[in-house]
């Protein structure tokens, strides 16, 4: 890891939650894509949308380990007004990306939030997607890149509608309440300066240990999220990047035996990363001048690592990014 890491108080001795399943209010009526939601972090925050009866998508690669989460959680909350439903997402994969977005706009005109939670953590090393990206560059970032940008559209209008039906009694959707949250991590602040290098994107040129690029990858989640807040300002959509916490999931399993026993040290419950995700996908208290921004655990406004807000430096990964995608679109 980088020696420039800024060891942030919360990743230490994390804040306390101001948004759970207790205190959050009705979601029916809102439509939420969580990438990565049939395990994990993703799972809980399902959880407690579904609980309050929103309808959700859970975006994951396994229909039948989604519909067995689908059928736990109807069982749990029976008195739910809310829908679950299964969305196929293969983020190692550009070219099957139009198709989920297909999908789900095939039964949906509105999206009020997408989590783009899933991702991967240190994979052996050499590991790539489809087209060939490394495997973090490509799950964590390009997947959602491609995702996010199909839906955009729809959350264009899902913001519009707010906008315009702001004085009405019977509107669902607040302004300022429809988003974009990268589930980034407190990795972002190790990355290297600068937190990309553009001419050895591939690794062809120089490898690099597989902690470095998940923190370059984690960065870059920023960056996006930095990105999409400058071209859709004043459109009504509020994007941020998060760090959820740390927590002991399927995520680490790719991590040595020592290191998987000491960061149970500093783990929390599962459920804690769910709220941080939920504060950044649905607190009030988020507003236009937060776009951009970053969340830190489990649920608290932060000020992201400077680099990672440079106007320059997010406006090349963006134009690198549409390069990469730009045949799926």
């Amino acid at each position: 890891m980088s020696l420039t890491l800024s060891v942030r108080r919360s990743t230490i001795v994390p804040y306390k939650p101001p948004l759970t399943e207790k205190n959050l209010p009705d979601q029916a009526g809102k439509v939420f894509i969580v990438t990565g939601g049939s395990g994990g972090l993703g799972k809980e925050l399902v959880d407690i949308l579904y609980q309050h009866n929103g309808r959700v998508y859970i975006a994951a690669r396994s229909e039948a380990k989604t519909s067995a989460v689908i059928t736990e959680l109807q069982a749990k909350h029976p008195g739910s007004q809310g829908q679950l439903a299964f969305l196929p997402l293969q983020l190692e994969d550009l070219s099957t990306i139009r198709g989920t977005a297909d999908a789900f706009l095939a039964r949906e005109s509105r999206l009020d939030v997408l989590w783009n939670n899933a991702g991967v953590m240190v994979p052996p090393q050499g590991s790539t997607t489809a087209q060939g990206h490394e495997l973090q560059q490509g799950v964590n970032n390009l997947g959602h890149f491609l995702l996010t940008s199909l839906l955009l559209p729809t959350l264009r209008q899902t913001a519009a509608a707010a906008s315009t039906s702001a004085s009405t009694s019977t509107t669902t959707t607040a302004v300022g309440s429809v988003r974009v949250v990268w589930v980034s991590s407190s990795a972002a602040d190790a990355a290297p300066q600068p937190a990309l290098d553009f001419g050895n994107m591939d690794y062809r040129l120089r490898e690099e240990g597989i902690w470095q690029k998940y923190a370059r990858s984690k960065a870059a989640c920023q960056l996006h999220a930095s990105e999409l807040a400058r071209r859709t300002a004043g459109s009504g959509i509020i994007t941020v990047a998060l760090n959820p916490g740390n927590f002991l999931t399927s995520l680490q399993q790719n991590m040595p035996k020592m290191q998987v026993f000491m960061f149970k040290f500093v783990s929390s419950e599962p459920k804690n990363g769910a709220y941080t995700e939920l504060f950044a996908g649905l607190s009030p208290t988020i507003s236009e001048k937060d776009n951009g921004g970053w969340v830190s655990p489990f649920g608290k406004l932060d000020t992201p690592r400077k680099d990672l807000v440079e106007p320059e430096l997010c406006a090349r990964y963006w134009d690198w990014s549409e390069q990469q995608v730009k045949e799926y679109m």
